[in-house]
């Protein structure tokens, strides 16, 4: 069975007053004006993965305005291991509740059941702006192949926050930092060996596929110094920088420095130095590796989000993608301002007219564009 969400339901979520879907497996398409509530709609299914959905927002931003009663969104899961059936809830701006067959359930068990990825037009910088971006989408796409990798990052940036109120505080004394920075060693020294791996699926599944989109080449490197990868190097690092962090008032050593590099592979230059299309293009191959890597991992394709996506493409390349995509077997969920976008995917997909009215949003079916 692929992996595909076939109900979603929407209650006071952003835009949407009451909204309600029941798709199949075949990619959707949402379309219609600016400001209609299309991204909100894939903001919701994205709250499927563990963490904060792909805005990264607070339950407080996502509930309607100007009512802010809370929200609702659930749906109902097909999936290789059976059909789950997932609910999240948040009331008057409280954190999202999660439930999985009428059970509470923690976001980490999300990373078990569902495989999610996505690409947002503010990842189109992801090349040239900071490296806490691009550090986030490895840690995505690492998320993908190791569920567990999320709770160990909350391991290590839990101890790394409490050594650094000492530092602020400067505290001096080695033996408050000792305990703190084996914690940090041991989830970091995972947390490392986690992004190598999935770095290495992602590489393999580049070169094993035949695509119209760009490899890159990719490496993680230290924003300063020489990255220590094992747990020993880890905690003799942290060790022997106490005194330069304490005067910075942070930890300046660690996986949470890390940077993804990438190199656009045919041509041997830097994604940062490549054309805004090549950044694109690039962005598109490393998300299709993903999810055709995840294929062999966890036995089906990833649904995957690409808000806009088509519009920075010119008709050969969406028609490559949509190729992709469908040969995958994955569910893709896209939002665009004009049906002409789609027209290469013909009856492969399933699309929803998205207005906005008086009322809330209306989602009207069509047969095709």
């Amino acid at each position: 069975m692929p992996l595909h969400l076939n109900r979603l339901t929407l209650s006071h979520f952003r835009s949407h007053l009451q909204v309600s879907l029941s798709p199949d497996a075949r990619p959707v398409v949402l379309y219609g004006p600016n400001g209609a509530g299309k991204t909100n709609l894939i903001e919701a299914v994205s709250l499927f993965s563990p963490g904060r959905g792909m805005r990264r927002a607070s339950a407080q931003d996502m509930t309607r305005r100007p009512e802010a009663l809370g929200w609702k969104v659930s749906g109902v899961v097909q999936s290789p291991g059976g059909v789950q059936d997932i609910a999240f809830q948040s009331e008057r701006g409280a954190p999202r509740q999660v439930r999985i067959n009428d059970k509470p359930a923690p976001q980490s068990r999300l990373g078990e059941l569902v495989r999610l990825l996505w690409l947002l037009p503010s990842m189109d910088r992801l090349w040239i702006e900071g490296a806490e971006g691009r550090r986030r989408f490895l840690d995505r796409m690492t998320l993908s192949f190791f569920p567990a990798h999320g709770e160990l990052s909350l391991t290590y940036e839990k101890a790394m926050r409490e050594r650094n109120r000492l530092l602020k505080e400067q505290i001096r004394d080695p033996m408050w930092y000792r305990a703190l920075e084996s914690q940090m060693a041991v989830s970091g020294a995972q947390i490392h060996a986690n992004r190598h791996r999935a770095l290495d699926r992602i590489a393999s599944a580049q070169d094993q596929a035949s695509t119209q989109f760009p490899a890159a080449q990719l490496d993680l490197v230290q924003t300063e110094g020489e990255m220590p990868e094992t747990e020993n190097d880890l905690r003799d690092a942290f060790e022997e920088s106490r005194y330069r962090d304490l005067a910075a008032g942070r930890t300046l050593v660690g996986p949470h420095r890390a940077d993804l590099y990438g190199v656009f592979a045919a041509k041997g230059v830097p994604a940062a130095d490549s054309s805004t299309g090549e950044q694109k293009a690039l962005l598109i191959s490393l998300v299709l590796s993903n999810a055709r890597a995840l294929v062999d991992e966890f036995g089906a394709p990833p649904i995957v989000l690409l808000d806009e996506v088509a519009a920075h493409l010119d008709s050969g390349r969406r028609a490559a993608l949509y190729d992709e995509i469908s040969a995958l077997g994955a569910q893709a969920w896209m939002t665009g301002t004009e049906p002409d976008l789609f027209i290469e995917l013909q009856d492969r997909a399933q699309y929803y007219e998205v207005t906005e009215t008086d009322t809330g949003t209306v989602l009207t079916p069509r047969d095709t564009v």
